[in-house]
């Protein structure tokens, strides 16, 4: 990854609770992650970077659902109010802002995270691979899906959806 970067604490924070957003899809979730990685940032004395507060969270929201054994799963009646700002694609040209948290929500958790690291935060795709864990081409293929799967739920009427 990029080297570590000492950011205001504000902007820090903001950053890493929209990451436990795209993860949680849920807001009180989000918040219950960001919170326990952050203590977990200030008791181990670790640097209070985006790398390493992004990992304490992204460990957080996986050992909370290693029980469980499965990836999250959103309804699109329980979508949560995640929004996709600032991010350089022509999103707004297709939808509202309901609509986009309706689709982002029928993304794996996986594609989610991908989608949001590289799309929102703007890591490159060897940054996310390294950071997840992945392949590098496995990211890219995430990404892809993840953007193919967005247009084909923003574009076509709801009757309409192929399902792949």
């Amino acid at each position: 990854m990029s080297s570590p970067e000492v950011q205001p604490l504000e902007v820090l924070l903001d950053s890493a609770y929209r990451y436990a957003l795209s993860l949680a899809q849920h807001q009180q979730q989000a918040e219950d992650v960001l919170q326990d990685a952050w203590l977990a940032v200030l008791k181990a004395g670790g640097p209070q970077t985006r790398p390493y507060l992004f990992a304490a969270v992204r460990s957080r929201f996986l050992n909370a659902h290693k029980r469980e054994q499965l990836v999250p799963f959103v309804s699109i009646d329980q979508a949560s109010d995640f929004e996709l700002a600032g991010t350089g694609e022509d999103l707004d040209d297709y939808c509202d802002h309901v609509l986009l948290n309706e689709a982002l929500a029928e993304l794996r958790a996986v594609e989610r995270e991908a989608l949001f690291l590289m799309v929102v935060e703007g890591y490159t795709a060897e940054e996310v691979a390294l950071f997840t864990d992945q392949p590098r081409g496995t990211v890219l293929s995430l990404v892809h899906r993840a953007k193919s799967k967005l247009k084909v739920l923003l574009t076509e009427p709801k009757g309409e959806q192929r399902h792949e």
